[in-house]
C-alpha cells in the first residue's frame, strides 16, 4: 500500500484506539490533549515517512511515538504529574516509560470504558452519536458534518459541549459498578443502534448506505460481547440484528450506488456468514428468556433474510411488529408494520392503517402511502408520492421515487 493510502487507513483503525488510551490514563479532562497528542504523531509519520521511507511495522512505530510523546507531555505538565501521583495505583518509584499501556488488552478495555464514558446520561443522543463517532471511531469533523446533515462549525460545538459535560461531571473512563452497569448498558446499546442506522439509513445527500458507521458500530458491539462484564443478551441481540441488516449490505446499493428496493434485492448477493454469525449471536441472546426491542427486532431482520415470499413470512413479521410497538412505540416501526400488514391483508386494509398514523410530513408515510394506493386509486397514490419527493434527502432515494412517480403517470396518460 502506498504511502498516501496507508496514513489515513491507519488513522482510521488506530486513531480511536491511541485516544483512548491516553485518555485512560490522563482523564477526561485532558481529552484534547489526547486527540492533540495522536494527531501530531499522524503528522510526525507523515513529514518522516516521506523522508525515510515507511517503516516496517508502521503501527507500532505510530504506537510507540505517540507513547513517548505523551510521556514528555505528562514531564512538561506538572498538573498531570501531581495527579498521577496522587494516584494509589502510580508508584514514584514507576519511570514515565511505565505509564502508557498500549498492549491490545488494554486497548481493548480502554475503548470499552470511554463507550461507558462517552454514552453517559449527562450528554443528549445526538452528541454521544457525533462523540462516539470521533473518540471511538476516528472519523473527522468533517465526516460527522457530511453524515449527519451539518457543518463543521455544529459539530465542533456539539463535541465541546459534550466533553465540557463530561468534564464538569467528573465522568470518570472506568466501567460503572456492577450494580450500575445494565441501566447504564442501555444508554450505550442506544448509541450504538442510532450509530448503526446513521450508516444503514444515511441522511448524506449522496449515499443511502455508510458502510463504515455499520462496521464501527458492529466493532463496537463485538467488544462488549466479548467482555465479562457486558456479555448481556441486550448486546447479542443487538450485535444480531446488526449482522442480519449488514447481510444485505452488498443486495441494497448497486454498484452506480443506486437504492435496491428489499423487493427487488438479488438474494444470491446476501451474505450467509454474516445470516449466519447474527443467528449463533440470536440463540445467545435468547438463553435467559429476555426480551428486549432488539431482540425482536433482530427477529424480523432474521425473517428478511428468507428468500421466500409466503404468507407465513409476513404474518410473522406483522405479529413482531405488533410485539415491538408494544415494548417500544416508534413512527418508523408503526409504518413498518402497516407494510406487513399490506402483505397479509392486502392494500386496501393497510390505507386504513397507514392512514390512522396521520404522519403527514414524514417521507416514509408518503412513500408507503404512494406505494399502497398503487392500482387502487392511482391519482392519490401521485399526490402521495409527489409530497415525499419534497421531503427526500438523498439522491439515490429520490431516484427510486421519481422512477416510481414517472411510471404511475406513464400509465395514467395511455
Amino acid at each position: 500500500m502506498e504511502k498516501q493510502q496507508l496514513i489515513p487507513e491507519l488513522y482510521r483503525k488506530e486513531y480511536s484506539k491511541m485516544v483512548t488510551v491516553l485518555c485512560s490514563r490522563l482523564g477526561i479532562t485532558f481529552i484534547e490533549a489526547a486527540e492533540d497528542i495522536v494527531s501530531d504523531t499522524f503528522l510526525t509519520a507523515a513529514e518522516t515517512w516521506g523522508m525515510k521511507g515507511v517503516p516496517e511495522n508502521p503501527a507500532a512505530w505510530l504506537y510507540t511515538v505517540a507513547k513517548n510523546k505523551a510521556i514528555n507531555y505528562l514531564k512538561h505538565n506538572r498538573v498531570i504529574e501531581k495527579q498521577l501521583k496522587s494516584d494509589p495505583s502510580h508508584s514514584s518509584d514507576q519511570s514515565f516509560e511505565m505509564e502508557i499501556d498500549l498492549s491490545p488488552q488494554n486497548i481493548t478495555d480502554s475503548q470499552l470504558q470511554m463507550m461507558f464514558a462517552i454514552c453517559h446520561p449527562l450528554i443528549p443522543p445526538e452528541a454521544q452519536v457525533s462523540l462516539a463517532l470521533r473518540i471511538l471511531c476516528g472519523f473527522t469533523i468533517d465526516e460527522i458534518a457530511s453524515a449527519l446533515l451539518t457543518n463543521k462549525g455544529t459539530i465542533n460545538k456539539r463535541l465541546f459541549r459534550a466533553k465540557e459535560k463530561l468534564r464538569t461531571g467528573n465522568v470518570k473512563i472506568s466501567f460503572p459498578e456492577s450494580t450500575a452497569i445494565d441501566a447504564r448498558l442501555q444508554t450505550v446499546l442506544i448509541t450504538l443502534y442510532l450509530l448503526f442506522n446513521e450508516g444503514y439509513y444515511s441522511a448524506s445527500p449522496d449515499k443511502v448506505l455508510r458502510k463504515d458507521f455499520c462496521l464501527e458500530a458492529m466493532r463496537l458491539a463485538l467488544l462488549l460481547a466479548e467482555h465479562p462484564q457486558t456479555r448481556k443478551p441486550g448486546v447479542h441481540a443487538l450485535l444480531s440484528l446488526m449482522c442480519f441488516q449488514a447481510s444485505r449490505f452488498d443486495a441494497r446499493i448497486t454498484q452506480s450506488g443506486d437504492l435496491v428496493l428489499y423487493e427487488k434485492q438479488d438474494s444470491s448477493l446476501w451474505d450467509t456468514d454474516l445470516i449466519n454469525r447474527g443467528n449463533y449471536f440470536f440463540v445467545k441472546a435468547s438463553a435467559t428468556g429476555e426480551i428486549s426491542r432488539y431482540h425482536v427486532e433482530a427477529a424480523i431482520a432474521w425473517w428478511h433474510t428468507h428468500q421466500a415470499d409466503t404468507r407465513e413470512k409476513w404474518e410473522n413479521i406483522l405479529r413482531l411488529y405488533n410485539q415491538l410497538l408494544i415494548i417500544e412505540y416508534s413512527p418508523m416501526a408503526a409504518l413498518n408494520r402497516a407494510y406487513a400488514f399490506s402483505r397479509v391483508y392486502g392494500k386496501e386494509k393497510a390505507i386504513v392503517e397507514a392512514e390512522s398514523l396521520q404522519l403527514s410530513g414524514n417521507l416514509f408515510y408518503h412513500s408507503l402511502l404512494g406505494e399502497l394506493f398503487t392500482d387502487i386509486d392511482d391519482a392519490m397514490a401521485i399526490w402521495h408520492l409527489e409530497q415525499a419527493l419534497t421531503l427526500v434527502g438523498t439522491q439515490p432515494e429520490r431516484a427510486v421515487l421519481t422512477a416510481r412517480l414517472s411510471t404511475l403517470m406513464d400509465a395514467m396518460n395511455r
